[in-house]
């Protein structure tokens, strides 16, 4: 131990530093370092490495301190910080990699970190674009071109085709100043030939929508002239619907079969309609076969309703039996491209299908499906209708046939209501009996067509003022279908001809319950309450029917018939002119609007439509009573005496008329034509006392000879007449004494009663 030297504490360590390490460098532990681990699974594992560069130096040249100084790790990645020396300092040198985060090579020791520039005060401002250069203009330019377009279409999708007209032509006009510009700059080649396409065939549509034809046919002549456009061709589909406006039917033809031509096969969809337009205007020129071609080409091609439906009426407009047939076994079997009703129903056991179901059961699809399928049904009643009393040789055997095809085909359902259509059919040629046996088969059918026919059957009973017979089948209506409208109309309109109104009324009410909008309902309920002398309420109604049905005539009338119930003249006048502005030949509205217009004391205008009245009705008594009275107010008795006159024709038996006319000759002066009018009358009613006394005095201020005779008349006719009189009434007060006398007899035997020489 003596030859062992010790090393005191403050002596310095040979073997120190050995030991010391960074444990960055332990590779042994990096698996149990957390951070390394991270780091991997970032992006940071895969940087790339720093390297150094000594800012204010030449290139390579390195300053290196005191090498025994251990350098700070600058991240968790193991790596030793590199870095640039400044006064002495050491500054930490940033990735290159990640320079857009924020870094810079100049950083400085403090600075705060700042990723996003903030520090660095707001960015310049974008340089503004020069908008005087002409290519600017032209873009400008073809914006605001662009932006009339679609303008003018909102506006015809408006119904505003005045504006859309007016924004289609500004937009050529400006589509022909973008072309001059182009042309001035030495851009000619790059017209935009999209947009010249554009303007002119929206202008084209517009001129077309506002019924400017000819202004729509240049435009379109423009368009398919230009080699340039592609496809413009087409277009000739659009000047022929034109001329089929215009009815020129030759050259729509030509303009059709023209773009026909330029269609290829591949576009089938197009053809075939182009086709079924051909077919139309053949049939409006009359040459049924050259329609009958194209309807059948199509049908053999893509069968559809409407070309199928106007095959039958072509064939029918040649009388051509058989085809008519084989065309309506065509109509009920032409696809409709709809799903069953049976996808609409819900199953009970799933619940999520039930909501979808529900979603969709009445969605735009759904609705589609309906009208289409609606379509086909009325396609189909109007073509048996039609074709059914030319197929065979009677009508009833021609439905019975269109019935059993029906029946055979998709449309079962409508098989009822043809055997409906039949009963109807015998009805309107007044075939009451048919009508009546071919009704009743539906009594013992399911609930719907029972009731629709019991219905007809009640309807027609009432128009036979068999009002029992009529009850019992609404009843029966009733019973089959409680919330059948027509049935209960029918019902109360019973019940109205038996009086009980009020009754009446709470059938209407039940009626317009089920259905709203039945007009019928309304109408007489309006008319119940007018006779229940509830005119408010009754006004109220008619009102309400007013609102549906704008123009119909007999509403407006109950109307204004209210109005003047409710002495309201002004109110009456004005819905009466509103109906002869809708049936301005209306004789019975004419005359009541004079006869208003006479209540107020305005004869000019009472006497205006008077005398329209009699222009349309030159029968009408109370108009012909009224202008000759007027004509003999105003002291122009001459002009009267034309209307008495035709009165006179009218009712031949009424002597007031030709006493009229004699006394218009007599006011106006002219005694000899008066005379003479007395005397003829006197001849066809002897007994006149009137005609008599006007006799006498015409003779009398005449001074002529037959004055004593007609005096001797006079007083004859006048003790016959008074005695006639006595005679009535003694007869009168004899009846009643015969009445007491017969209730005091007993033994209720009967009497022979004596009254005035009369036998009762």
């Amino acid at each position: 131990m003596e030859h062992v030297h010790l090393i005191a504490l403050d002596e310095e360590d040979l073997y120190s530093g050995y030991n010391d390490y960074n444990p960055t460098y332990d590779t042994e532990e990096l698996e149990n370092d957390a951070a390394f681990q991270q780091a991997l699974r970032t992006s940071h594992g895969r940087r790339p490495p720093m390297t150094a560069k000594i800012p204010n130096t030449a290139a390579g040249a390195r300053s290196f301190g005191n090498m025994g100084a251990r350098v700070p790790l600058a991240s968790s990645m193991g790596r030793p910080a590199t870095g640039a020396i400044q006064d002495g300092i050491s500054v930490a040198r940033p990735m290159t990699a990640v320079r857009a985060a924020g870094y810079t090579s100049a950083a400085y020791r403090g600075s705060a970190f700042d990723p996003l520039g903030q520090s660095r005060g707001p960015a310049a401002p974008l340089e503004t674009k020069n908008e005087d250069t002409p290519e600017e203009k032209v873009k400008n330019l073809e914006k605001t071109v662009n932006e009339l377009i679609e303008e003018s279409c909102i506006a015809n999708g408006r119904g505003d085709l005045q504006l859309a007209l007016e924004k289609a032509k500004e937009a050529g006009r400006k589509e022909r100043i973008l072309v001059r510009q182009r042309e001035q700059t030495a851009s000619a080649d790059h017209i935009n030939l999209d947009l010249t396409y554009s303007v002119l065939f929206n202008l084209a549509s517009q001129y077309a929508a506002n019924d400017m034809y000819a202004e729509a046919l240049n435009t379109y002549q423009v368009i398919v002239k230009n080699k340039m456009f592609n496809n413009a061709g087409r277009l000739k589909v659009n000047m022929a619907n034109i001329y089929f406006k215009q009815r020129n039917y030759p050259k729509a033809i030509k303009f059709y079969r023209m773009a026909l031509d330029q269609i290829s096969s591949s576009h089938k969809e197009m053809r075939i309609k182009i086709m079924q337009n051909i077919g139309v205007v053949f049939v409006k020129m009359g040459q049924y076969t050259d329609a009958i071609t194209s309807f059948e080409h199509i049908m053999s091609e893509s069968p559809n309703l409407k070309t199928s439906f106007n095959l039958i009426l072509c064939y029918f407009a040649i009388g051509d039996r058989e085809k008519m047939k084989k065309a309506f076994q065509k109509l009920i079997v032409v696809p409709l491209g709809i799903d069953e009703d049976d996808k609409y129903i819900p199953p009970n056991d799933d619940p999520h299908m039930n909501l979808v179901i529900e979603a969709i059961k009445n969605d735009p699809l759904r609705q589609m499906e309906r009208e289409r399928k609606a379509m086909a049904e009325r396609f189909i009643m109007t073509a048996a209708k039609l074709i059914a009393p030319a197929i065979e040789v009677s009508f009833a055997a021609g439905y019975d046939w269109c019935v059993e095809m029906v029946k055979a085909s998709q449309y079962v359902e409508l098989a009822n209501d043809l055997e409906i259509n039949k009963a109807i059919t015998y009805l309107r040629q007044r075939d009451f009996n048919q009508a009546v046996e071919t009704l009743k088969m539906f009594e013992k059918k399911d609930s719907r067509v029972k009731s629709a026919a019991a219905t007809n059957l009640s309807f027609l009973y009432f128009l036979e003022n068999d009002f029992g017979l009529a009850d019992r089948y609404a009843d029966l209506a009733m019973n089959a279908d409680r919330y059948n409208p027509a049935a209960l109309t029918n019902k109360g309109n019973c019940v109205f001809a038996r009086g009980d109104y009020e009754k009446a009324a709470e059938f209407y009410k039940e009626a317009l319950r089920n259905d709203s909008s039945f007009t019928e309902a309304l109408y007489n309920l309006g008319l119940t309450y007018k006779k229940l002398n509830r005119l408010e309420e009754a006004l109220d109604c008619f009102l309400k029917l007013h609102a549906i049905m704008r123009n119909s005539a007999q509403v407006m009338y109950q109307i204004a018939s209210l109005y003047e119930m409710l002495e309201d003249l002004t109110q009456a006048i004005e819905w009466l002119m509103q109906l002869i502005s809708v049936a301005p030949t209306d004789p019975q509205a004419l005359a009541k609007l004079g006869d208003l217009y006479d209540n107020e004391g305005d004869k000019s205008q009472a006497f205006q439509y008077y005398y329209e009245s009699f222009r349309y009705f030159p029968s009408n008594i109370e108009g012909i009573e009224w202008l000759g009275a007027y004509y003999i107010d105003t002291q122009f008795c001459e002009k009267a005496i034309q209307y008495f006159e035709r009165a006179a024709l009218i009712q031949p038996t009424q002597v007031k008329w030709q006493l009229m006319v004699a006394s218009c000759y007599r006011r106006s002066g002219n005694y000899q034509k008066a005379l003479e009018t007395y005397k003829d009358i006197h001849r066809k009613f002897p007994e006149n006392v009137e005609c008599l006394r006007f006799l006498v005095r015409l003779c009398t201020d005449m001074g002529l000879k037959e004055v004593q005779e007609y005096a001797t008349r006079l007083k004859k006719v006048e003790k016959m007449k008074e005695l006639r009189e006595q005679r009535v009434k003694s007869g009168r007060d004899g009846s009643a004494r015969g009445r007491r006398e017969g209730s005091a007899s007993s033994g209720g035997r009967m009497l022979r009663w004596r009254t005035g020489g009369g036998r009762c």
